[in-house]
């Protein structure tokens, strides 16, 4: 065995040693979970229940139409805010749509400020729908919302943390968290911290995902604006504050044992 042959065995002993030390119950999901099933009515149903509310500053692309194409025209040439986001692959995307301003409004075409701020989306749908009918101003027209900033942050020990557009407006936290590059072995599955801004209020909750109970939770599907923050592990935290402390000892003893190894194999 040659002298770099040795100094490799000894680096790669020193990385198996560091790793070990992580738990392989702490990398696992649902690892308390014992078998079960729930009914994809079930899910859909609780899912239709968490239904988003419009909030201040976001941007609705609002598209107008009937069967008088001409008349329906003005309602969609002003869509007055652009908006660049970038999706999980890192490529940038630019959508139009108007803002829901500071007073809860957003300015339409002809119709002015409409509150928008505290509705769902079927609930602004049926308001403007109302106002042009009766406006007179079209026949049975057709209104459509979406949202175009519908974004989610996934930061802290993952693999990488992302701004995540969600262009189908419906994302669960498994799937961000994995777009994202999933949680790491040194971050907490078990103590996830969610960021959610709701009627101008911010609301903080920590998630369980080693219970089965997050899965029926209104915290597994994400809403426009969420922070998911994946905090370390007391291994992460306790190797570093450890290799702070001894580093400067461990590379001591790392030279006195290169060296001896060298006297003993090699004079």
């Amino acid at each position: 065995m040659n002298k770099k042959n040795t100094y490799l065995l000894l680096y790669m002993f020193l990385q198996i040693t560091m790793i070990s030390c992580v738990s392989t119950k702490s990398t696992t999901y649902f690892n308390n979970a014992s078998d079960t099933s729930i009914a994809y009515n079930t899910l859909k149903s609780f899912k239709i229940q968490q239904v988003t509310k419009i909030q201040k500053n976001d941007i609705l692309n609002i598209s107008i139409t009937s069967l008088n194409q001409d008349a329906s025209a003005i309602f969609n040439t002003t869509n007055n805010f652009v908006f660049t986001s970038s999706t999980s692959s890192g490529l940038n995307t630019q959508s139009s749509g108007y803002l829901v301003n500071e007073h809860g409004m957003i300015n339409l075409p002809l119709l002015g400020n409409v509150k928008a701020f505290g509705l769902t989306k079927s609930e602004l749908i049926d308001t403007i729908t109302h106002i042009i009918k009766d406006r007179h101003l079209l026949m049975d027209p057709i209104v459509n919302i979406r949202h175009v900033n519908y974004e989610v942050t996934v930061i802290g020990e993952v693999g990488k943390p992302s701004v995540i557009s969600v262009p189908n407006e419906s994302i669960s936290m498994l799937k961000a968290i994995g777009l994202a590059g999933d949680i790491t072995i040194y971050g907490r599955k078990d103590h996830v911290l969610l960021i959610r801004e709701a009627d101008g209020v911010k609301q903080v909750k920590y998630i369980n995902l080693n219970s089965k109970d997050f899965l029926l939770s209104p915290y597994y599907y994400l809403q426009p604006n969420d922070v998911i923050y994946v905090e370390s592990n007391k291994n992460k935290v306790a190797s570093v504050g450890r290799g702070t402390r001894l580093l400067p000892v461990f590379l001591s003893g790392l030279s006195v044992v290169i060296l001896l190894v060298d006297r003993v194999f090699y004079q």
